[in-house]
């Protein structure tokens, strides 16, 4: 126990410290929200991945489809390395840092507005994050609450609430540039303790080669496959239909989350886009193809791991009973691992929701000098934190505890409402202000009907399937609405473009 809580106490004074070193960079909102638009590639890389990656991952999403798919799901970490980063990063990195650059948009509600003289859309795509975003901050509150409950019996309450203040503390005082360096930090932490972690408990379970034997002699449980031998060490697992659900969903989703395309608008230059993509993708590979490789073993853990009543097994705690067992040094270190994760998530999330309500909603309605506009920021930063605290309480004890279900509702909303307008209006000046109205309603609609459904019982869906589903539409109804409705100003469109991407390939970019 004292390793565990050296290690942690060490993490968290690191932290505090980043914080405090950086509120020199956040004393304006451009430095405060996007760091001055001079983050180098180091930072934005890492900043993406530990963003990317949280304990949603790590306990709920590696547990659950570990357990469903078997070692299939590495399908996923690879999707999310190279169509949620790489692809991501060359598709998007340069036109979204040139055209936000331009607008001087520093949100992503202010891209919409600005790019279709919309006020509307601003103010709506606001709203969405703002809601949206909270279910997805519950979720990492649950994961790592419940691995901290293995490692040191602390309640669940209490974890959430000493993670709520942590993350208030060092968002508060350093904004994106204490968020950036901390999230370097713990990118190292993350990559040094999923290694130790896939080894100790692969060791455990007799090495490599033995778990996988063990593993190929599981009987399936799939729906239609339940005579399949071998089918948990298939290349394409019992069920590639709902597995491609989730790569899409946790791959894609990236494209349209405000926290993750924000990185974009931050990055100084053009050049360090193409070496964040590269570092960016590298971390994933690890990260991601770790946490999932880890839980490929899920079935190993079958006789140890809690179940609700009808035998269905209690996803979230797979991760963490494969866990026990493992050396007091290396659980605090697999405690920091996940609480880095989890942190750097928490702190993008809160910054996200509390400068999109500040930028796009109340300066417009108060007059806000530059001074006022952080202050209401930081303020809105402790609002939302108490806010997904109260949430995630409240979920604790819900029909939907499921992280993985969670995060679905979250996404899919959110990267379903904002895929298809986002990159499309980056590329293609036909795309109108009524398909992205379209998309927002389309999205918001399907997950919500969908969340009620499953909520009354009146029909069970996969929220899973149901996020990657509002994605994928997205990029269909945006360009076939634009045919159908009236062409924006060609002019004013031609215009934007040239003056956005005139210096597009140049190495750097004025900050200022």
């Amino acid at each position: 126990m004292f390793f565990k809580v050296l290690i942690v106490l060490l993490f968290i004074a690191v932290t505090i410290y980043i914080g405090f070193y950086a509120r020199k960079h956040s004393r304006d909102v451009d430095g405060f929200v996007l760091g001055g638009r001079k983050v180098g590639p180091w930072l934005s890389a890492f900043a993406y991945g530990t963003t990317y990656f949280s304990a949603v991952v790590f306990v709920g999403y590696a547990g659950q489809f570990g357990w469903k798919y078997g070692m299939s799901v590495v399908w996923v970490g690879l999707g999310n390395a190279f169509i949620g980063s790489l692809l991501v990063w060359y598709v998007l990195g340069a036109r979204t840092r040139a055209m936000t650059h331009h607008l001087r948009a520093q949100t992503m509600p202010e891209f919409f507005g600005a790019r279709f003289s919309s006020p509307a859309l601003r103010i709506a795509a606001a709203a969405i994050i703002f809601i949206f975003l909270i279910p997805y901050t519950a979720s990492v509150y649950n994961g790592l609450s419940r691995l901290f409950d293995m490692a040191f019996g602390v309640p669940y309450e209490w974890c959430i609430i000493a993670m709520a203040v942590l993350t208030c503390i060092y968002v508060v005082l350093g904004g994106y540039m204490a968020t950036a360096i901390n999230d370097v930090v713990q990118g190292c932490v993350m990559l040094l303790g999923i290694v130790a972690v896939i080894v100790v408990v692969l060791a455990g379970y007799g090495g490599f080669t033995q778990a996988v034997v063990t593993l190929s002699q599981v009987p399936s449980d799939a729906p239609g496959m339940t005579e399949m031998q071998g089918a948990y060490v298939s290349i394409f697992g019992p069920d590639l239909f709902n597995l491609l659900g989730v790569l899409v969903l946790t791959s894609m989703g990236t494209w349209g989350m405000p926290q993750m395309v924000q990185k974009f608008y931050a990055i100084k230059s053009f050049d360090a886009i193409k070496r964040g993509a590269i570092i960016s993708t590298l971390f994933a590979v690890v990260i991601a193809g770790g946490c999932y490789f880890l839980g490929g073993f899920a079935r190993l853990a079958a006789d140890s791991i809690e179940y609700r009543s009808g035998g269905v097994p209690v996803y979230d705690s797979i991760i963490p009973t494969m866990l026990k067992g493992m050396p007091d040094s290396l659980m605090g270190l697999l405690v920091v691992l996940v609480l880095s994760a989890s942190i750097s998530t928490l702190s993008a999330l809160v910054m996200t929701s509390s400068s999109t309500l500040t930028l796009d909603f109340l300066k417009g309605k108060f007059k806000m000098d530059t001074k006022r506009q952080v202050l209401s920021i930081r303020l809105l930063i402790v609002v939302f934190v108490i806010v997904s605290v109260v949430i995630a309480l409240i979920q604790y004890n819900s029909p939907i505890t499921f992280i993985a279900q969670l995060m679905a509702i979250s996404w899919g909303a959110l990267a379903g409402s904002f895929l298809g307008p986002f990159l499309y209006g980056l590329y293609w000046q036909r795309t109108t202000t009524a398909s992205v109205w379209a998309c927002f309603i389309f999205a918001v609609t399907l997950v919500c009907v969908s969340m009620v459904l499953n909520y009354t019982e009146t029909v069970k869906m996969n929220l899973i399937n149901v996020g990657a589903l509002a994605m994928l539409a997205g990029l269909v109804i945006v360009p076939v609405v634009s045919w159908l409705t009236p062409r924006p100003d060609a002019e004013k469109t031609s215009t934007l473009f040239k003056e956005s991407y005139l210096n597009l390939h140049d190495s750097e970019i004025d900050a200022d």
